[in-house]
This record gives structure tokens, sequence and C-alpha cells, in this order.
């Protein structure tokens, strides 16, 4: 369990932590105000680990495991991830390494909040437009050889020159986002057809209750979104899981809760409201009945 309250690990953090070592890893990194790339050496991510992990990111980083492995939280979800795993993580994503293998070899990139996106207003591929704040995918040799070669473009033009083309460079990303994004929606396409309608059901409501938990807590919403009657929702959810809707609205619930209490300096009473509980009370009461402590005490666990 992450115990400590996150350090946003942005440009500014990262340039302060990676710029007295530049001697030592000047050729495997690339670091502008809004572009950062890494390739190969793990030196960059051992002088990261030393600044005592959890981190949050307020940006998009996308990354391809070329070698090695590593054990991370993720959001609170444990990932082990290996050797032709394509990552994307999110503005907002809590990460907290836990284990890095010596030969772990990572090609990747962070595009910070100042980076041109090359996309017009609502064109931006939809993996990326806030609907999904991590993922990992385990891809075949010919999307990684894809997704590398894209990569190593960029890598080649930021260095070309001083002046790097930007254009080029945005054209570039692009076609990586939206190389990530078709993998994306294959394997979701891929997983739904090989299940049930009952499980396919069950897949599409876990992901609108982890998009919207937080302002969204009753099963009637769900069902209105999935042009299900609520009746048949509850009961398709149960026969599919063992455990009812309302237990897994609480849990995503309880879990964003939870990720605020511990990680941000908000009060409970702001929480409440963002979360969209009617009082501070109920949101403490709400809170009580789940975890058996108030918002209070699961806050100074430590």
């Amino acid at each position: 369990m992450i115990n400590k309250q996150p350090q946003l690990m942005d440009v500014t953090r990262m340039r302060d932590i990676l710029i007295p070592h530049l001697s030592q890893i000047r050729e495997h990194i690339f670091m502008n105000s809004e572009l950062a790339m890494v390739r190969g050496d793990s030196t960059v991510f051992s002088l990261l680990m030393r600044q005592k992990p959890p981190f949050t990111i307020n940006d998009h980083r996308l990354g391809i495991i070329m070698n090695g492995e590593a054990e991370i939280t993720i959001n609170l979800q444990d990932r082990h991830l290996t050797s032709g795993t394509l990552v994307y993580i999110g503005p907002g994503t809590i990460i907290h390494p836990q284990r890095l293998s010596s030969d772990l070899r990572i090609f990747g990139m962070g595009l910070f909040s100042n980076f041109p996106m090359p996309f017009a207003q609502g064109q931006m591929p939809s993996v990326f437009n806030g609907q999904v704040r991590d993922f990992q995918l385990s891809a075949n040799e010919e999307d990684i050889a894809t997704a590398t070669h894209i990569m190593d473009a960029i890598w080649q033009t930021v260095h070309a020159t001083d002046d790097y083309h930007r254009p080029t460079v945005t054209a570039l990303v692009a076609a990586q986002m939206h190389h990530y994004d078709q993998l994306f929606h294959r394997q979701t396409d891929q997983l739904a057809s090989s299940r049930s309608r009952e499980q396919t059901i069950f897949d599409r409501f876990l992901q609108l209750v982890t998009q919207h938990c937080a302002e969204q807590h009753q099963i009637g919403y769900y069902a209105e979104r999935m042009c299900l009657t609520e009746r048949y929702l509850t009961t398709v959810i149960r026969q599919t899981s063992g455990t009812t809707a309302k237990d897994w609205i609480d849990r995503a619930l309880i879990t964003r809760i939870k990720i605020e209490l511990r990680h941000t300096d908000k009060p409970a009473a702001q929480i409440a409201d963002e979360m969209h509980f009617a009082n501070p009370s109920f949101f403490s009461k709400y809170f009580r009945r789940i975890t058996g402590m108030t918002p209070g005490e699961y806050k100074s666990i430590s």
C-alpha cells in the first residue's frame, strides 16, 4: 500500500534531478520545456527512484519496454511490465515503482503540458482524451517494431538540430498516438468478441463506473448509459461477477476517495463536494460504513 503523498514529477522536477548527471546520461535522454525522451539506459530511472516514490504526473507519457522487467503500482493497481509491452500513463496518474530489473531498457517520451498537441479540437485519439488514465498493451513483434520506428524517427528529429523542426515532431507524435490508440481498441474489441453478451455488459459497466463513479453513485445512471433497465443490469452484474452492481460502484468510489485522501492535501469537506456527496457528514458516514474508519483516520495512517 502506498503510504505517502506523491511528489509531482513534472518537467521542472525531472530537469532538477537529471541535469547534475547530464554527462553520465547525455546519450540516453533529450529534454526541453515541451518534450522529454529516454532511450535505453536504466540510469535515468535509478536517479528518479532515489527521489523516494510515489510520484504523480500532469502530462502524457508513452513508452516501449525494450528489455528487462518492472514491477510498478499504477493508480493503486500492481503491474508487472515485461519486454514487448507498450505503456501509456496520463495526467493524474500515481506511479509507485516497486522493482526495476538491472537490465531494464525503455524507449519513451513525455509530452509536457505545453507541448503543441497536433490535433484539432475534439480530434485527439479517444484513448488519450481523458477517458483512460493508463493502459499497458502486450504487443506482437510487428506492432512493437512500428512503435519503435516512430519513436526512433522522433529521436532522430529532435537530435538533428538545436532547434528541431516542430511540425515534423508533432506529426510523428500524432502517428505514435494513433498507433497506440488503434492497438488499444483492437485489444478491447478482441476481448469483447471472445466474451459472452453478459461478460461484455459487465466489462462496459466497469469501464463506465471507473470513469464516472466520482459524480454518479446510482445504478440508474449506468443502466441508462447502457440502454438497459436497472433491473436487468443489476441481474447481469450479479450473475457475471457474484457481486452486486452497487458494490462495484462503492469499490470504485472508495478507491477514488482513498487516492484523494492519501495523495492530496484536500480537506474531507472539499473531497465530499467534488465527489458529489450531499454533505460532509453523509460522506464521512459512507466512508466509515465501508472501510471501518473515518476519512480523517484513514488520512492519518502512516
